[in-house]
């Protein structure tokens, strides 16, 4: 049927909507009143609309009618939602779970997923990634990266590392480097002749 001078139809309603009151999402027109989620009836705008093929959800919907399904796939900040959307006609599939075992192969990696951070060898408190800085394969403090004998802050170019501890270049040489004569220190006094 022709469209005598009316605008496009909503894909909501089907009925004519026009310039002032149009809403384009996925190369339909909507009516501002319709772009609404088909399944729980939320306004939606540009920021939480999702749409598959000729229907739109909000995020929230489209999650959970068309999202990864099984454990570990939570949605935003409330993943820990047991809400199934059986209110709103969603179809939940429920995925077997998963036997794990108490203890972890890996617990560098068990560390990084669930929050806990490494341990400072200078405090021994946490370091976390805004804070952290490598040395001798250990995080430290950015303000316990320091020569743990003068006390002169470090940085990687200046940075030796012995038994867990770091040094700069200066004490390391001082108290680890080579000694003797041509080396900086004497070994052997000198006896002055007459």
């Amino acid at each position: 049927m022709p469209n005598w001078g009316g605008g496009a139809k909503c894909g909501a309603c089907d009925k004519t909507v026009y310039h002032a009151e149009e809403i384009q999402c996925n190369g339909r027109s909507f009516h501002k009143t319709c772009f609404h989620c088909m399944a729980c009836r939320k306004a939606l705008d540009s920021t939480t609309v999702a749409a598959h093929e000729s229907e739109i959800y909000c995020k929230t919907c489209y999650g959970r009618r068309y999202g990864p399904k099984g454990i570990g796939y939570g949605q935003g900040a409330g993943c820990l939602s047991t809400d199934t959307g059986e209110h709103l006609g969603l179809q939940f599939q429920q995925s077997p779970k998963q036997s794990r075992s108490a203890t972890t192969s890996n617990p560098s990696k068990f560390t990084a997923k669930f929050g806990e951070s490494e341990k400072c060898p200078r405090c021994g408190k946490s370091v976390y990634a805004a804070e952290k800085v490598m040395g001798g394969g250990k995080p430290w403090h950015k303000t316990c990266f320091r020569c743990a004998i003068c006390g002169k802050s470090l940085e990687s170019t200046n940075v030796t590392d012995k038994d867990g501890e770091l040094y700069c270049k200066v004490c390391y040489a001082k108290n680890f480097g080579p000694t003797g004569i041509g080396f900086g220190g004497l070994t052997h006094q000198v006896e002055k002749k007459e």
